[in-house]
């Protein structure tokens, strides 16, 4: 498979090109978003890291140093974000942005059908040293029952390497 050619446009990445549809297929990078594929931007990396994709910023490729400065600079969070995704997505799990529900990823079991199953887990990403109160944790537990999916929660360490913490509603 040849490299996948992306551009970073503003806040998006995405790429026109048939290798970029394929991947989809197979392995559901990306969001098919009118005639492009859109890449979340822990995708991006995670695919620019497995040499699979090379970024393009006003017609020229970004080093791997320009890319993570470029989405540090879009999002303060994504060094975190980015180690949980890798971590999940290692594993064989499908990763998908979970912006629209207010927290960073729903979590697909790996061979699931987008659009046909259900995400697993919806996922927050935080640093060990942040401090979570018991209102932000309970706003989370809330917006994971809401959407009928478990909490998982990915807190990374200063080497980032992930632990995670999952919750569950029991009924009496």
């Amino acid at each position: 498979m040849e490299k996948i050619k992306a551009h970073l446009q503003g806040e998006t990445v995405f790429s026109a090109d048939s290798e970029a549809y394929s991947l989809y297929e197979k392995s559901r990078f990306g969001e098919i978003n009118e005639d492009k594929v859109q890449y979340s931007l822990s995708e991006a990396i995670f695919l620019h890291q497995n040499n699979k994709l090379d970024i393009f910023f006003a017609n020229r490729k970004l080093s791997k140093e320009e890319i993570f400065e470029k989405c540090r600079k879009i999002d303060k969070k994504i060094m975190i974000k980015y180690s949980v995704f890798k971590n999940l997505r290692e594993k064989g799990y499908i990763v998908k942005s979970a912006l629209k529900f207010g927290a960073d990823f729903r979590v697909y079991d790996k061979g699931s059908r987008l659009g046909d199953d259900h995400a697993r887990w919806i996922v927050f990403c935080e640093h060990e040293s942040n401090k979570l109160s018991w209102t932000d944790f309970a706003a989370k537990n809330r917006v994971a029952h809401s959407t009928k999916k478990k909490l998982l929660i990915g807190i990374v360490d200063e080497e980032s390497d992930v632990s995670y913490y999952e919750v569950n509603w029991i009924k009496p």
